[in-house]
C-alpha cells in the first residue's frame, strides 16, 4: 500500500504493532443469563420465595450508606436489613447464610440485575444450597413488586423521616422500625394481621 510516497506493508506493520504490545485486549461485555418473564405468584407458605433489594441514603456528614432488605413474600415479614457503606456480593452471601440459619432455607430468591445479585459468588452459594436464583427482567420492577412496595414504606417512614448521625444510629432506628413492622402493624393483604401473626396463624 502506498501512502504519501511511502510503501507500507500492512502485514509487517501489524507484526510490529503486536511486538510492541500496542494492541489492547478488547473488553468483552459481561454476559448475563436470560431473564424469563414469570407472573408474580402468591406463595402459599413461608420460605417459598424471598425478595431482595438495596436502598440507600446519606449520613449527616455526607457519607452514603446502603441497606440490603430481605423480605419473605408469603407473609411480608422483613427477615433482615444489612446496613453498611459497602455491601458486595460476599456480604450478601454472609447475610443470607445467617438468615437461612435463623429462618430456614427458601426455595427461591428474587432479585433485580444489580452486580451483587448476578455475581458468580451468589450463584454458586445458591447452587450449593439448592436455591433457585430468579432475576427479574431489566426495567421491570413490577416483577419484584413485594420488595418494591416494601421499599416505598421503608423510605417514606424511616429513611426520609430521620437524619442519621452514624451507622450505629441507622441500625438502632432500623431495628426499632423492623420490630414494629413485623409485630405491631397489621397489613390489609394479610387480613389485617401482622406478618408474625399471619405466619403463626398458618
Amino acid at each position: 500500500m502506498r501512502k504519501n510516497g511511502l510503501v507500507i506493508n500492512h502485514k509487517r506493520t501489524l507484526r510490529i504493532y503486536r511486538a510492541l504490545a500496542l494492541n489492547l485486549p478488547r473488553r468483552l461485555k459481561k454476559r448475563v443469563p436470560a431473564r424469563v418473564k414469570q407472573p408474580l405468584a402468591v406463595p402459599t407458605t413461608a420460605n417459598v420465595c424471598w425478595s431482595l433489594d438495596f436502598t440507600s441514603d446519606v449520613l449527616t456528614d455526607g457519607r452514603r450508606f446502603r441497606t440490603l432488605n430481605v423480605l419473605d413474600d408469603y407473609n411480608r415479614q422483613l427477615l433482615g436489613v444489612e446496613i453498611d457503606f459497602s455491601l458486595p456480593a460476599s456480604r450478601v452471601v454472609q447475610v443470607l447464610t445467617r438468615l437461612v440459619d435463623c429462618h430456614g432455607c427458601p426455595a427461591q430468591l428474587r432479585t433485580d440485575n444489580g452486580p451483587e445479585f448476578i455475581s458468580a459468588r451468589l450463584s454458586e452459594w445458591c447452587e450449593q444450597q439448592g436455591i433457585i436464583l430468579h432475576w427479574i427482567q431489566p426495567g421491570k420492577p413490577t416483577q419484584n413488586a413485594y420488595i418494591e412496595r416494601f421499599n416505598g414504606s421503608f423510605r417514606r417512614e424511616l429513611l426520609d423521616a430521620h437524619l442519621f448521625r452514624s451507622l450505629t444510629h441507622v441500625r438502632q432506628l432500623v431495628d426499632e422500625w423492623m420490630h414494629d413492622y413485623n409485630t405491631q402493624r397489621p397489613h390489609q393483604a394479610l387480613n389485617f394481621m401482622t406478618p408474625i401473626e399471619f405466619k403463626q396463624a398458618a
